[in-house]
């Protein structure tokens, strides 16, 4: 999995435990399944270690850089501070 796919899947499980969609198993697991993928996603990006601009050299291709901003429901601003 990539780091975004682990942040959604985090998301997913804590939804899942928030609105009962899992009766009946262990919610305990479920929520240390969801620590272990944010987890990992927080891994993920701070291995990264490149400004999220998906820009020549930053270190980041776009690609994955896109794809945290969609993730994290972060929308990127534009350069130069005038958002």
């Amino acid at each position: 999995m990539t780091g975004p796919e682990h942040y959604t899947r985090a998301q997913q499980l804590l939804r899942e435990v928030r609105d009962g969609h899992q009766e009946g198993t262990d919610v305990a697991a479920i929520l240390a399944a969801a620590q272990v993928h944010a987890t990992l996603a927080h891994a993920a990006i701070t291995a990264m270690s490149a400004a999220l601009d998906g820009e020549p050299g930053s270190g980041l291709p776009q690609r994955d850089a896109e794809a945290w901003y969609a993730a994290s429901g972060v929308k990127p601003q534009p350069k130069g501070g005038n958002a």
